[in-house]
This record gives structure tokens, C-alpha cells and sequence, in this order.
């Protein structure tokens, strides 16, 4: 028997009244029930980062909350901070230092490089590099991560617009 329960999460803005199964996770049902794609299901276990979303203001791993926890919280994606511009400039640094290959690993990058920027304002590589160890990346091998990273807080520093 699939038990399931209703919950009201706001997801990008939205209020958002959903049945879904006790048992969903976070990650698969803003896929599955929402159809934002953004955050991809890695490894299922909690340690490649690629599933990570903001829960009021956190980022979290997708895979280990239950949608059932998000109930009544504030859920960011990858494509909210997209479209409100929040993260324009971390996205643009990421294109042009090219920190992304296949892509897999991108916007759990974006989610967790957006949330260190905006705990620090100029972060040293080393705390980037701290703050990225939990998301996996086969493709760049981290140097052009931390560096759009890095140029995004340097021109926050320097005073261009971001």
C-alpha cells in the first residue's frame, strides 16, 4: 500500500499543494511532481552534490529530504535562481572560465557556489575549494570551478554588478 500524505511547500515563489507518497523524496518530486529537472539524482546517498536545492535558505541534498519534511518550507531549484538573476553572473564566470563539460554536476555546483557567495564575500580558493568538496565532478576537475567561483567574488568585490 503506498501511503501518502498533502503537504504546501512554496517552490520557487510558487505556493504548491501536493499528494505525494511518504516515501518521495525531495530531489524526485520536484522531478517527477513538479517537473524541474535542475537538480539530477547522482548517486542517491547523499555525497555528490548533484541533487542540492535550498530549503529555507539552506542547501540541502534533495536525495536525503523527504518531501514530507519540506512541508510548510521555502524550496529554491537551480532553475529559481535562474530566473530571478540571482545567480547571473556565477553562471556567466562558469561559461566563461569553463567549468562545465558534461554538465551533470553544474547545477548543484551553481547551488552550492551561490550559497557560499552569499555567506563571503570574497572567499579564498581554499574555502572554495572547503565548500565544494561535497559535490562530486568527473569532467573539470575542479581548477575552472574554483576559479569562476572565485571571479564571481572578485568582481563583487570590485564593485561589478553581479
Amino acid at each position: 500500500m503506498d501511503k501518502r500524505a498533502d503537504i504546501v511547500v512554496v517552490v520557487n515563489g510558487l505556493a504548491r499543494q501536493l499528494n505525494v507518497p511518504v516515501r518521495r523524496n525531495l530531489v524526485d518530486m520536484l522531478r517527477h511532481d513538479l517537473g524541474l529537472t535542475g537538480a539530477h539524482v547522482g548517486c542517491e546517498h547523499g555525497v555528490c552534490g548533484a541533487c542540492n536545492v535550498r530549503v529555507d535558505g539552506v542547501v540541502v541534498r534533495g536525495c536525503l529530504m523527504l518531501a514530507v519534511q519540506a512541508d510548510g518550507a521555502t524550496v529554491d531549484t537551480i532553475e529559481g535562481l535562474t530566473a530571478t538573476g540571482e545567480i547571473a553572473a556565477l553562471q556567466s564566470a562558469f561559461v566563461e572560465r569553463n567549468a562545465l563539460q558534461c554538465g551533470y554536476c553544474t547545477p548543484g555546483m551553481l547551488m552550492t557556489g551561490a550559497e557560499l557567495l552569499s555567506q563571503q564575500t570574497c572567499p579564498s580558493r581554499a574555502v572554495i575549494r572547503d565548500a565544494i568538496s561535497g559535490n562530486y565532478c568527473r569532467c573539470t576537475g575542479y581548477q575552472a570551478i574554483v576559479d569562476a567561483i572565485e571571479t564571481t567574488a572578485l568582481a563583487r568585490k570590485d564593485g561589478i554588478p553581479s
